[in-house]
């Protein structure tokens, strides 16, 4: 329970950080210049695209959340054996660390007007994407070899499964950032909507991100550490 209301706080004050950037209390009709243009931001804003992206990063940080509070409720039952993290995660983590940075070298690259710098993080996100995808399958490969089944143990099941929801979702996010990279590669959108595009997946590999770190975290036990060490720091 404990990583839960974790996980929580840090959603909240990311989600507090995001709306505070996104100017939500300005007037633009108030305001000179064009009517889809925002002062002191420099670019054309899309506020139903980020707003949408911010009601999708809420239903799925509930999903996980609840992931989270069963595996942690779970796990305190008679019949709840651990099962080995495979070495093969910690690759996968700095690949997926690696994509997140990469995409925000392209994002910063497309408020630079920088798009060739921008098709190189696109590319060099999308590829260590990939590699994280192939390094969870070859994980899941390492412990059905091992005799860790899905249906041999509540632990080997939440893990498939917690594993699996988070690759769909950077999967469905792997198809968005295609098209986007098609975009930036063809030029076929005006620069605001290709810096806008970027933006949103940025956005949203940062969140997989994030996801992931306390999955892991999960998953390995730290997160339970962490949590009991601030508890010794605050009492």
């Amino acid at each position: 329970m404990s990583a839960v209301i974790l996980f929580l706080a840090v959603i909240a004050v990311i989600a507090g950080w995001w709306l505070s950037q996104q100017r939500l209390t300005a007037k633009p009709w108030l305001e000179a210049g064009p009517i889809d243009d925002f002062p002191g931001t420099g670019t054309m804003t899309w506020p139903a695209a980020k707003v949408g992206l911010g009601v999708f990063l809420a239903v799925a940080g509930s999903l996980f959340t609840l992931f989270i509070s069963a595996y942690s409720m779970r796990m305190n039952m008679a019949d709840w054996r651990t099962m080995p993290v495979p070495a093969v995660l910690w690759f996968n983590t700095g690949a997926l660390v690696l994509s997140s940075v990469a995409l925000q070298w392209a994002y910063v690259a497309t408020r630079r007007n920088d798009i060739d710098g921008a098709i190189v993080g696109l590319l060099g996100a999308g590829g260590a994407a990939i590699t994280f995808l192939a390094g969870q399958l070859l994980a899941w490969q390492q412990l059905n070899a091992a005799g860790y089944f899905v249906a041999s143990n509540p632990a080997n099941a939440f893990f498939y499964m917690i594993t699996a929801v988070h690759g769909l979702h950077l999967t469905g996010g792997l198809v968005a950032l295609g098209r986007t990279t098609a975009k930036v590669w063809h030029r076929s959108a005006a620069t605001a909507e290709m810096r806008l595009s970027v933006e949103l997946c940025t956005i949203y590999w940062h969140f997989l991100l994030l996801v992931w770190v306390v999955l892991l975290g999960l998953l390995t036990g730290w997160t339970n550490d962490f949590v009991d060490i601030c508890r010794q720091l605050l009492s």
